[in-house]
């Protein structure tokens, strides 16, 4: 249960259920945030010990309270400690009163606070639960805190940072490091509110780990203690069928280079066997370059159906460098009609822009076949509503283009959120930036394709291969290119 809790992160709206909850079952609410706020002290100590001034900036909730509750902490523990609170103190109520009159020393107002040097800013103005612009006076402290180059601590997540989509609401503060409580909350992990959270420390202060379970949706952070059941078993008789075989769709001779990318990432991640299906112009290109990865002519749907007609043959990925939109609807309602699993990626996604229905409907029936690797352009080409709602997390976006499309969606990016159309949906945090990289892509649906291709459930097929292609770019370091990014692929016993 513990390991299980370690990867859940809850909405802001579902923290405070869980905060109502742990109140109703006893728990005093006011002996949380005493140690939440004691948690931000010791962190503020512990990541800051040359700090010459700890300026505690309180806002009018509860946040507030964990900063007074940490200022009070600060003081005891010898530190010079400068208070500044927003609004008027005197209309605190419940816990964060409390903290209030707990804490004796002097309290300006937030628009006194001037940065100095060897300051350092304990933000406790807003926390998670922001979903509003920041007030303009906030914003001139924010701007004066940069420009002064003064290191923070964020309270629970940056004044600025919306909890549930990781979006600036105005403007935020950029924290060096941030104390949150319990478990993670969606801004820490999507993007800005991830890079503006600076370093995370996820702080128990006490609630029991069968109320996150129980008010906890089914959202977790992508580690291999998710879907490591789900590995291909190997033992003796394992041979390269058993292992599985993906077949990788060549564009034209002017392009190949992708589909290559994708079918040498599906080797090194485990498929038995992968064979490019090329059109007859793009076979001396290929030829050229191919070793162990087969080759086949595939020139129109007449190729493909004999093709399909290999029970041991049922797994695709289709779009790198493809090219010809026409041809890839039809062979894509080919495979769906034939029951085969698809990875379609790119030039794949593109082809149904104008008609988004027809791709779904294809593989409406039935448990997902099929996993769709769209970027943010991508996306909104098959989900154009959904793109343009402002409303929307990633994670909301990618759920429900995948109970529309029935298809795993890994909707791509430095925070990639990877969902199923039963709900379910992990936010991948082990990607360094450099993995934004012509070609990245290609060999990620490669990796895809290789694990349904072993046999693995759909959406643990995509999660594990879109974990182990952050892990292949943290192996690959800074600099990488797609070539040596497939090298560095982590077999599974690594994992």
């Amino acid at each position: 249960m513990r390991q299980e809790i370690e990867t859940l992160f809850v909405t802001p709206e579902d923290m405070g259920q869980i905060d109502r909850a742990a109140a109703a079952s006893g728990l005093s609410s006011y002996g949380l945030m005493e140690r939440a706020g004691q948690a931000v002290a010791a962190a503020a100590l512990r990541r800051f010990p040359g700090a010459l001034r700890f300026a505690v900036l309180c806002g009018p909730g509860n946040n507030g309270g964990d900063g007074y509750v940490a200022a009070r902490a600060l003081a005891e523990a010898g530190a010079v400690v400068a208070v500044h609170a927003l609004g008027d103190p005197a209309a605190l109520k419940g816990d964060a009163a409390i903290a209030l009159s707990a804490f004796q020393g002097r309290i300006a107002a937030l628009s006194d606070y001037a940065p100095r040097a060897g300051d350092v800013v304990v933000d406790a103005l807003f926390g998670a639960g922001l979903s509003r612009d920041v007030p303009e006076g906030v914003v001139d402290v924010i701007a004066a805190v940069e420009k002064a180059a003064v290191p923070v601590l964020a309270v629970d997540l940056p004044s600025g940072v919306d909890g549930r989509t990781g979006a600036v609401s105005g403007k935020a503060f950029a924290a060096e490091a941030t104390v949150t409580f319990t478990c993670r909350k969606p801004g820490h992990l999507l993007l800005p509110g991830k890079d503006l959270s600076g370093a995370l420390d996820v702080f128990d202060i006490g609630i029991p780990a069968r109320l996150l379970a129980h008010h906890g949706r089914h959202m977790r952070v992508n580690t291999p203690a998710i879907w490591r059941l789900a590995l291909p078993a190997e033992n003796g008789a394992t041979h390269k069928y058993v292992r599985g075989h993906l077949a990788v769709f060549s564009g034209p001779a002017s392009a190949t280079g992708a589909a290559r990318l994708s079918a040498t990432a599906a080797l090194r991640a485990g498929a038995g066997l992968v064979t490019i299906l090329s059109p007859q112009d793009a076979v001396p290109a290929n030829a050229a370059h191919l070793t162990a990865v087969m080759l086949k002519v595939v020139d129109d749907e007449t190729d493909l159906a004999g093709l399909l007609e290999d029970t041991r043959l049922k797994t695709f990925v289709l779009g790198p460098g493809f090219g010809d939109a026409g041809r890839a609807r039809r062979y894509v309602r080919r495979i769906a009609e034939h029951g085969g699993r698809l990875v379609l990626d790119a030039d794949g996604i593109t082809a149904f822009r104008e008609d988004p229905a027809a791709l779904f409907s294809l593989f409406a029936a039935g448990n997902p076949r099929l996993v769709l690797t769209p970027h943010d352009g991508e996306f909104a080409r098959l989900f154009p509503d959904l793109a343009q709602d402002a409303t929307l997390s990633k994670i909301d976006r990618a759920c429900k283009a995948a109970a529309r499309s029935n298809a795993v969606v890994i909707l791509k990016g430095g925070d990639s959120v990877i969902a199923a159309p039963d709900g379910r949906a992990l936010v991948n945090d082990n990607a360094p930036p450099w993995l934004a990289t012509a070609g990245s892509g290609d060999v990620l649906a490669g990796i895809v394709g290789a694990h349904l291709a072993q046999g693995m459930a759909v959406f643990e097929a995509a999660a594990s291969a879109v974990w182990r292609h952050g892990a292949a770019g943290q192996r690959a370091g800074e600099g990488l290119t797609a070539e040596n990014l497939l090298a560095a692929i982590p077999a599974w016993l690594d994992i």
